[in-house]
């Protein structure tokens, strides 16, 4: 799976970008391989960073039907597949885009905002003042108890039978560890007592962080809160792997860090890819 590199020519006839929210990447072949002044940015154009030979990597923010460009296909899709670099291309692309989309105006002052610094930020038309995007801290932890049993819960949103790690967004004055004891308390009545940073992976749905950590509990009946999670469950290595195989459990996407959590706590691979 790659992502659709396109030259400036072949996208330049593509609606303005305010009606679909989906960017095109793109692969602009400008003279000597240098990107616009950001200050003459064209509309609609995010720069994502440089190739091997300084060319520079760009998204076009358009709302073009999927007819217009050969399909679109969903980043959640495809984020396993993708190699490092594009993933980090594509997650830029669609969280760039999606804070653009949501951000026409000035939060001051309510005035029309236009894209600066090669879409990196957004300046006021009426007092001038610069605004960038956000990116919103949530951590993802994988809980043991003193049995060694992995904690899993079932969002509300979720099709039947998928089960993933506990996660939230963390609070304002909160640290990142008090909100992982806080989400699994609140979302599954679990005490935990020791957490441990793991790893990160943005998440642009719309604009995450996702912090992964893995988390010492005591051990306790596991009680789901019933609103954001409505079921919460202990199991074994050989039980998780029992239910995976035979379809009861469905894991979140092996391109997400909660499958790697899950994976690290486990000891290796579980299920098809």
């Amino acid at each position: 799976v790659r992502l659709a590199w396109r030259t400036p020519a072949e996208v330049s006839g593509l609606p303005d970008p305010d009606d679909v929210p989906e960017p095109a990447a793109v692969a602009p072949s400008g003279p000597a391989g240098r990107a616009p002044d950001a200050a003459v940015w064209p509309e609609g154009w995010l720069l994502l960073g440089l190739d091997a030979e300084g060319a520079p990597l760009l998204a076009r923010r358009t709302g073009a039907p999927a007819s217009r460009v050969g399909g679109w296909t969903g980043l959640r899709s495809v984020f396993a597949a993708l190699d490092d670099t594009e993933l980090v291309l594509a997650a830029t692309a669609v969280a760039l885009h999606t804070w653009h989309a949501r951000h026409p105006r000035c939060p001051r002052c309510g005035a029309p905002t236009r894209p600066a610094q090669a879409g990196w930020s957004r300046v006021c038309t009426a007092e001038g003042s610069e605004h960038y995007p956000r990116t919103d801290p949530a951590v993802i932890m994988a809980v043991v108890d003193e049995a060694d049993r992995l904690l899993l819960g079932h969002a509300a949103a979720w099709p039947q039978g998928r089960f993933s790690t506990l996660a939230g967004f963390v609070e304002p004055g909160e640290s990142l560890e008090q909100a992982v004891r806080r989400e699994v308390e609140e979302e599954a009545g679990v005490e935990v007592v020791a957490v441990e940073y793991v790893a990160s992976q943005p998440w642009p749905f719309p604009a995450s962080l996702m912090l992964g950590f893995r988390a010492r509990a005591r051990s306790a009946p596991a009680v789901a809160d019933g609103e954001e999670v409505t079921e919460a469950l202990w199991v074994t290595r050989e039980e998780l792997a029992a239910r995976v195989a035979s379809g009861a459990i469905g894991l979140p996407g092996r391109g997400s860090i909660a499958r790697r959590l899950i994976e690290g706590w486990f000891g290796g691979r579980l299920g098809q890819d």
